[in-house]
């Protein structure tokens, strides 16, 4: 059986590498052949040995070309196996490190096109060793697991057959020992199979609780809680551990036993072969080139069984990186969808996120180029409206149309191709300016992304960096102030110039010296544009052409500034609350 499982595993891997199964053909043929070789040079000095012992007893007259020709033999061997040694690491050990870049870009697509939702039931530990940790393994020990495995049992069955034709008892001696290395060998893949998971399992903890720390290290240390929260960090290192010891000796026995069986097999060989020769049926140059032949087959063959846990490993690893492939996309029914006309309509849409309700029914329009102010509670549902319209997750019920098509018909990019989001959140990638504002479109001039910063009220603090658009910020936007970021988003917005803008609380977090900049830079993004905006600021909601008041995940009213200030209701409530939080003076 646990051949069966080694092969399928194997399968696994070629299945992985199928694109450059020419190549890898050629590789494996090409060691296969490399050690084979490699005997070569034993058989001669083995030879040399005979003919030196004939020459001795008068047998025979050891001559010149004798020697010459042995030693062309050996040079042969060993300049034949260099070339395709050479030829086989060129060709074939590229294969893993060209398998795994093309893996971590699958991932990458994968990742654009599942729902938010996919991302939030797995933590950020397992995605970040699935693409850093478990593919470096992937690259570094697929191809010498590969061959190893796979040409020393060659060669093994080779020598098998040939040790057979010397003597029954040659290669029933080495089948005992293979037996015997194999009972090991079902004990350590069992082991293996057992632990590999539990092992997974702990390095995702570990990289998920690293993120999490460093993430929160300013409330860290804000609060003086270095030891609080630092100790789901140290009990992810010490289960680690406690998992690596607890494998080393669960493995210490059935390695033990492997290696006795091979041990065993050498010694086997070397006994036979000596009686042999005692007993006149084998002559003594024949005796030591088995002899020492049966030390280079087992320990090829003790190789190869090393192998064996990293293969189970690899099986993790490939099993864990099927399980993302095998998301499923949120947009796999969907077409490249062209529209020319930009209103949006939900109808009786109901979400939530697991067994929570957050919106209930929900009906409503925006027609194209107006502006429509969505407010309401924390919590009540106005940022899942936005993300189910650029359809970072599906509706249970109901139906969302832009420009007369449901969402469900356009693929993830034809759809975002239209609409621009502003977050009060702003991510910056670690990157230069110029790239983080060019992620809105990737093939923009120098001109558009200068005119887009001057529009956005960014050009000007941009260019008193010390390297202007080249200026490389901190990964999330560290290194700049919130409005900096702000702006920025707000023109990577604006060069994207989508029909559609989505604005997210994106004036909440800004202190007034920059409010009148980010007000002009939203201003030039949204004019001549439909508009859905998330905000409590009074003079962004009170110019809307339609408001929305979002309560318990329903539209509790409707209407615009003037006719929900006139009725008795939760708007006119949050509007008297508004006015009195902004319009306060120090006495």
């Amino acid at each position: 059986r646990g051949g069966f499982r080694m092969i399928r595993i194997l399968k696994r891997l070629f299945r992985l590498m199928s694109q450059y199964k020419g190549r890898l053909y050629l590789g494996i043929a090409l060691s296969m052949i490399s050690n084979i070789l490699g005997i070569v040079p034993i058989i001669c000095g083995v030879w040399t040995i005979k003919l030196i012992l004939d020459d001795s007893n008068g047998a025979a007259v050891l001559e010149p070309v004798y020697v010459l020709q042995l030693t062309t033999i050996i040079l042969g061997s060993v300049l034949l196996r260099w070339l395709f040694a050479y030829i086989r690491a060129t060709r074939q050990d590229s294969i893993a490190h060209e398998v795994t870049c093309a893996e971590r870009l699958k991932i990458g697509d994968i990742l654009k096109r599942v729902s938010l939702g996919f991302l939030q039931r797995k933590n950020m530990g397992e995605f970040t060793t699935a693409i850093t940790t478990d593919l470096a393994f992937f690259e570094m020990q697929t191809m010498n697991v590969v061959n190893n495995i796979i040409d020393s049992y060659i060669f093994l069955a080779i020598t098998i057959i040939w040790l057979l034709c010397f003597s029954p008892f040659l290669g029933g001696a080495a089948l005992l020992a293979v037996a015997i290395s194999t009972a090991g060998l079902q004990l350590i893949e069992r082991q293996s199979r057992k632990n590999s998971p539990i092992r997974q399992e702990s390095i995702n903890e570990m990289a998920d609780e690293i993120v999490q720390y460093v993430r929160g290290m300013a409330v860290v240390k804000s609060f003086k809680q270095e030891g609080v929260a630092s100790d789901g960090l140290y009990r992810a290192y010490h289960k680690s551990k406690e998992i690596n010891i607890k494998m080393e000796r669960n493995f210490a026995p059935c390695d033990a036993l492997h290696r006795l069986g091979l041990y065993m097999g050498t010694m086997a060989i070397t006994c036979i072969t000596a009686l042999l020769a005692l007993q006149g049926k084998m002559e003594l140059y024949m005796a030591i080139m088995l002899i020492v032949y049966s030390y280079i087959m087992f320990n090829t063959i003790e190789s190869a069984n090393n192998s064996l846990h990293i293969l189970e490993m690899l099986d993790t690893v490939a099993e864990k990186l099927q399980s993302i492939e095998d998301a499923e996309f949120i947009d796999k029914d969907g077409k490249d969808v062209s529209i020319n006309q930009y209103d949006i309509e939900f109808k009786d849409v109901s979400f939530g996120y697991d067994s929570r309700e957050v919106l209930s029914h929900i009906s409503f329009r925006i027609p194209q180029n107006t502006t429509t102010a969505i407010v309401g509670p924390s919590g009540s549902g106005k940022t899942t409206i936005c993300s189910l319209l650029a359809r970072f997750y599906d509706a249970q019920n109901g139906e969302i149309q832009v420009g007369g098509h449901n969402v469900r018909e356009f693929t993830c990019d034809s759809l975002l191709k239209n609409i621009s989001m502003v977050f009060q959140n702003v991510y910056l990638f670690h990157d230069s300016i110029r790239n983080n504002i060019l992620f809105g479109k990737p093939d923009a001039s120098e001109e558009e992304i200068i005119a887009a910063a001057k529009a956005a009220r960014c050009h000007d603090f941009i260019m008193a960096l010390p390297d202007g658009y080249n200026t490389v910020v901190g990964e999330g936007g560290s290194t700049l102030s919130g409005g900096e970021k702000q702006r920025i988003s707000i023109a990577r917005a604006m060069l994207k110039n989508a029909p559609i803008v989505i604005l997210d609380e994106a004036t909440a977090s800004i202190d007034p010296e920059n409010e009148h900049l980010i007000q002009q830079a939203i201003g030039n993004l949204t004019h001549g544009k439909t508009i859905i905006v998330i905000a409590h600021r009074l003079a962004t909601i009170e110019s809307a052409d339609q408001i929305l008041v979002i309560d318990e995940g329903k539209v509790v009213q409707r209407g615009t500034h003037q006719q929900l200030v006139s009725q008795n209701g939760l708007y006119k409530r949050f509007i008297s609350i508004r006015e009195q939080a902004e319009g306060w003076a120090i006495g």
